[in-house]
């Protein structure tokens, strides 16, 4: 549905937020960020093994997990690959292929945040991309957290502000941007 060009891979070279590699002091921000918002259900989604790992490992298991079963391209921990197998959350598989974002995970993402349980979205291909639309998606107070190569996780607090920076890079990828929306489940201007 969409692809990531050539000419954009520097701009998602960028942390879209802080980095860090302590799991508490993420989950302490990601708890001040609802606060600020009044939003005490607003979820933390997880975009990565070794993240969704790290935050389970710390006592939080994210609302909304999307793991691939890779790390930087090569096979998770046998570690991570087992804990995360034996999380008994609700999962969703769908095939999404490197540098994209499919139909099949726009539409899991959006059915994954409207449930109440914990839902793991297992991932055929890649899910490197899948911060861009968990930040459009998900309401203001929510964090997403995905990992940083070599330096660690970056926590993205959901605010118009970070939703408008989403949006510009979401729309600048090659494809159907209107239609990838739709099985988001959102429309583009709403949050303005």
């Amino acid at each position: 549905m969409l692809t990531l060009p050539d000419s954009l891979r520097d701009a998602f070279k960028e942390p879209l937020g802080p980095v860090t590699s302590d799991a508490d002091e993420l989950l302490a921000g990601a708890a001040e960020t609802r606060g600020e918002r009044a939003a005490p259900d607003a979820p933390l989604i997880a975009v990565g093994d070794v993240v969704t790992y790290h935050l389970r490992e710390a006592g939080r298991v994210p609302d909304v997990a999307l793991i691939d079963g890779k790390t930087e391209r090569e096979a998770v921990d046998a570690a991570i690959e087992s804990a995360l197998a034996a999380a008994d959350d609700r999962r969703i598989s769908v095939e999404n292929p490197a540098a994209s974002l499919s139909a099949e995970l726009l539409e899991a993402l959006a059915e994954a945040l409207s449930d109440v349980e914990p839902v793991i979205i297992e991932v055929a291909g890649e899910e490197d991309l899948a911060a861009l639309p968990a930040i459009l998606a998900a309401p203001d107070g929510a964090s997403v957290v995905y990992g940083q190569p070599g330096e660690g996780m970056v926590r993205v607090a959901v605010t118009p502000e970070s939703r408008t920076e989403a949006r510009e890079l979401f729309e600048a990828l090659d494809g159907d941007v209107e239609a990838a929306y739709k099985a988001l489940g959102r429309v583009p201007d709403e949050d303005q």
